[in-house]
């Protein structure tokens, strides 16, 4: 489902996390009866199925290609988060150093090895949690490790097995997009899915897509001391999120010594004595050679839908999309269900959660949970995050909805001046003329905790005015939010009424 190079180096770590999601001495259970629920894949929808299927007392096979925990705990969510508190930790000593004095030899450097050492104890220790062992044992769910394969609409098969179920859910997630560079594969490269088996620093990385991951990781390499350049085909970085979002990331991006080419075209990549060239083409038509010792590809992703048989069981799929599924995530095949980044456009584990949450809703009861009532929220954890939830106003545009757009800097914020953390914003959109929140994005150092507010709000209809009531403890940055509805409350103090009330005052007096 899934072939990811190996993890290493073989160390304790590696070695304790082997053992949790992807034990060599795994004995495969013997079937036994037709299943309530078969799950395809042990990322993070299929392990949230099979748990809440078997807690409500479903008999439950899992089937793992590869590691339990898939790409979140192996190679995506987990490793990186580690690698980029460990690069914060870096950017915080260096300020220290230059805005309060204290010592730091001049020659100071982290230790690169160390950083990506703690990050695998950390995997290793977080693991656990998604063991084989724990699902078993714990949860009473059938754990089988091998390539998976549809026989027919009702049979999965797996390391000689037949399984019967009565529903599937194929969970099989994403891999990392190849894209079609002349000389790529000869020259050699990294994903997310290698990247972190690296033990010592390269002295020069170049970047190939400027999304969430490789905006992350460009910016946690550079700050534990590689040099870095950021290649990508798009107008600005992060081109999915608010302009002005991606622009204050890049304006900090210039200040660490992050190299940013914009809209420019990859033509080859080789292999030279003295590294690896990539030749790209700027905007303005001149070819550039950039020679580096790593290349990261961060392009986007790949559904994982190869091998799986799905034309046995009746599952429509193409490469581009994954498998094809309605608003109740059910396949072609009506037994048949899928979740997370093999069929949807939100690939994030918080969205592969809700996912599960609904499969399992849609097939042991009534086909009622729908995904497009979800509200989804997500967060690029670069420094400053970038966080976002609903529309952004193009987008409400776009729908024929008319907004308000309310933005406070972080510079009003006396908590983000403080913290020296003060280059962001809150922005809000507003239905026209209402209280109701249709969009939220916020930069600041710790966006992704601010936003759950906005999205509590919107899940449950609460109007951006209802927040000026709440009270934020003094000083945090959040009250970058309260503030937000302040600004939408002066909005409604028409001249008329500010005219009435102090005519009313004035009488008062």
């Amino acid at each position: 489902m899934n072939d990811w190079p190996e993890l290493t180096p073989l160390d304790e770590h590696n070695r304790t996390l082997s053992g949790n999601v992807a034990p060599k001495d795994w004995v495969n259970p013997e079937p036994s009866g037709r299943y309530n629920l078969v799950v395809i894949g042990a990322g993070s929808a299929g392990l949230i199925t099979s748990a809440i299927a078997a807690g409500l007392g479903a008999k439950v096979a899992l089937v793992e290609g590869h590691h339990l925990g898939g790409d979140c705990l192996n190679v995506g969510c987990i490793p990186s988060k580690g690698v980029i508190r460990a690069s914060r930790m870096v950017a915080e000593a260096r300020r220290a150093a230059n805005e309060l004095g204290l010592p730091l030899a001049d020659d100071a450097a982290p230790d690169f090895g160390r950083v990506m050492q703690r990050m695998r104890r950390i995997r290793a220790q977080i693991s656990s949690e998604d063991s084989a062992t724990r699902y078993r044992d714990e949860l009473g769910v059938d754990v089988y490790l091998g390539q998976a394969r549809f026989r027919d609409s009702g049979t999965l098969e797996v390391g000689g097995r037949k399984l019967h179920f009565k529903r599937a859910v194929i969970a099989t997630g994403a891999r990392a997009a190849r894209p079609q560079i002349p000389g790529l594969d000869e020259t050699g490269y990294r994903t997310n899915e290698s990247i972190f088996n690296l033990t010592e620093k390269p002295r020069r990385l170049g970047v190939i897509g400027a999304g969430p991951i490789g905006c992350e990781l460009a910016q946690a390499f550079r700050r534990l001391g590689c040099e870095v350049a950021l290649l990508h085909a798009d107008r600005h970085i992060l081109p999915r999120e608010d302009a002005d979002a991606a622009a204050v990331l890049s304006q900090r991006f210039a200040a660490e010594g992050v190299r940013v080419v914009d809209a420019c075209e990859i033509r080859a990549t080789e292999r030279r004595p003295d590294g690896r060239a990539i030749r790209f083409r700027h905007p303005d038509g001149l070819e550039e050679d950039l020679v580096v010792d790593e290349i990261l590809v961060a392009v986007g992703r790949a559904p994982n839908v190869a091998g799986l048989g799905l034309e046995a069981a009746g599952v429509t799929f193409d490469t581009r999309r994954g498998v094809h599924v309605d608003d109740h995530l059910r396949t072609a095949n009506r037994r048949i269900f899928a979740a997370g980044d093999v069929c949807m456009n939100w690939k994030f584990t918080h969205a592969a959660d809700t996912a599960a949450k609904i499969v399992v809703r849609n097939a042991l009861f009534f086909p009622i949970a729908k995904l497009s009532s979800q509200v989804m929220p997500w967060c690029t954890y670069t420094d400053p995050e970038i966080a976002h939830v609903g529309l952004y106003a193009h987008e409400a545009h776009e729908r024929g909805i008319e907004v308000d757009t309310f933005q406070v800097p972080l510079a009003e914020v006396n908590r983000a001046v403080t913290d020296g953390e003060d280059e962001g914003f809150v922005k809000i959109h507003t239905e026209r003329g209402k209280d109701r929140i249709r969009g939220a994005t916020i930069v600041a150092s710790h966006a992704g905790e601010m936003l759950s507010e906005l999205t509590l709000a919107m899940v449950h209809g609460v109007g951006l005015d209802k927040l000026f009531d709440v009270i934020h403890p003094y000083p945090t940055q959040a009250e970058g939010i309260k503030r937000a509805a302040g600004a939408r409350l002066r909005t409604r103090l028409t001249p008329l009424a500010a005219g009435a009330l102090r005519r009313w005052l004035a009488i008062r007096r």
